[in-house]
């Protein structure tokens, strides 16, 4: 089965309509005096819902009966998820590129305690989308059923790395993590970049690693 019909599969049975109706929290990126890689969680949250949805429709079962590999039901999974956490994170690079232009000297922005919107920002944001990938999706094909100990496991993870970030540029040394405008934009767009691929790397590993369990599952 073509990756586009995967999706749309995913998309038009399986999905919840929290999981599009959450993607707006990317835009949390433009609120000043708040954690905003909280809006990370917020979307993953959405993205939870549509596989607490598609276990109760017992849907890995309907998917699993479908003439496609097991390979596909898993592939249809992760292309879901990703698109969802790419479409936020389009959102967080609007919001990133307006604070870092439009909004760079704004006062509100610039007495904020809190994470500055950059992209280091952005960077730690695809850091937590690929911590999602990694320990909740890849946990749930562990069993292709329980999914409620690996969510816990990345809710500790996720704010234990929003956490760390929020924390870092108060470290002497460190304040150009929470730099304005384009304020240390080559050493920020390689922070970005890496996060970028922490998150493909993780998110590979995740899937390759949900493939194999997958198919030692007996449904």
């Amino acid at each position: 089965m073509e990756m586009r019909n995967i999706l749309l599969k995913e998309v038009k049975l399986s999905a919840s309509l929290l999981s599009f109706l959450f993607i707006p929290f990317g835009l949390m990126f433009l609120l000043p005096g708040y954690p905003i890689l909280c809006g990370v969680f917020f979307v993953t949250l959405g993205i939870f819902q549509s596989f607490q949805n598609a276990r109760e429709a017992n849907d890995m079962v309907f998917s699993a009966l479908l003439p496609i590999s097991k390979r596909d039901v898993v592939k249809g999974k992760y292309l879901f998820t990703c698109t969802i956490e790419l479409c936020s994170g389009l959102l967080m690079t609007l919001a990133v590129a307006l604070r870092m232009t439009v909004f760079s000297d704004a006062a509100v922005y610039r007495s904020n305690a809190l994470m500055n919107g950059n992209l280091f920002a952005l960077g730690m944001a695809f850091v937590g989308f690929g911590l999602f990938n990694l320990i909740f999706v890849g946990g749930f094909f562990k069993t292709a059923y329980k999914f409620g100990r690996p969510f816990v496991g990345y809710i500790i993870a996720v704010f234990l790395t929003i956490g760390i970030a929020e924390a870092l540029h108060y470290i002497p040394g460190f304040g150009f993590l929470n730099a304005f405008g384009m304020e240390y934009f080559a050493v920020q767009l390689l922070l970005m970049g890496l996060g970028v691929v922490f998150y493909l790397a993780v998110t590979l590993l995740s899937y390759q690693k949900a493939c194999k369990r997958f198919e030692k599952i007996d449904l």
